[in-house]
């Protein structure tokens, strides 16, 4: 069975109403990035940095998998498919894919603050402040910050290398280090991207300019399922 692999971007998700980082009146235009999404601002105001991730977990708990989640399950039929994820919803579990490597961090989990390995399933959708793992320590958002190392790109990579088929949807590959996987397909294998924008990609590759759910039909076609 070909190896089909997926990276997914905010786009995928922002048909189930999750506000994407450059949504207007969504819920990162109320904050500035260096006040919620860095370790300084850990540092400098936790409480309001938990608090933003509870809205934003809040938010999450009231949306559903969208029709691009559900193709995405139905192409493992065909494929052995393995979806690389920006996003830090639970979107692609809940409906029902099977092989998912989150980049940036999953929301409904939380990490301890002295051992990274510690991760935690959050019970709802709040992290209190005072909420401890078994080591005394307070718990963060299990989220990888602006200015944080990304431990799973190089899993991410070798998973890359690997693909029969590359596939990104709604990602603007302009964020880095994921938007490098690109140069991790081989060169004889080919890359759509689903995007209803102009994406840059310095590699060739199909575009197809449609929302991820149209875009995702489309791609069945390209592949003659």
């Amino acid at each position: 069975m070909k190896k089909l692999v997926v990276l997914t971007g905010a786009g995928i998700s922002a048909e189930s109403g999750i506000s994407t980082f450059r949504d207007s009146g969504g819920l990162w235009e109320q904050y500035r990035i260096e006040d919620v999404a860095t370790p300084q601002a850990w540092k400098k105001n936790p409480q309001l940095v938990l608090e933003f991730y509870n809205q934003r977990r809040k938010q999450l708990l009231e949306c559903h998998p969208n029709e691009a989640h559900y193709y995405l399950v139905k192409l493992e039929q065909y494929y052995d498919v393995h979806i690389i994820t920006q996003n830090v919803d639970d979107l692609h579990e809940r409906a029902g894919s099977k092989n998912i490597l989150h980049l940036h961090g999953e929301l409904r989990k939380a990490q301890s603050t002295v051992d990274p390995s510690l991760i935690y399933n959050i019970d709802g959708w709040e992290l209190k402040w005072g909420d401890k793992c078994e080591k005394g320590s307070q718990l963060r958002p299990f989220i990888v910050w602006f200015g944080e190392p990304v431990p799973n790109i190089i899993k991410a990579e070798q998973i890359t290398e690997t693909a029969d088929i590359f596939v990104v949807i709604g990602t603007s590959l302009q964020v880095y280090p994921a938007a490098g996987l690109l140069q991790y397909v081989r060169h004889d294998k080919p890359i759509y991207i689903i995007d209803p924008n102009n994406v840059y990609s310095w590699r060739k590759a199909i575009h197809i300019k449609e929302k991820a759910s149209e875009g995702i039909k489309k791609l069945f076609e390209y592949l003659g399922l």
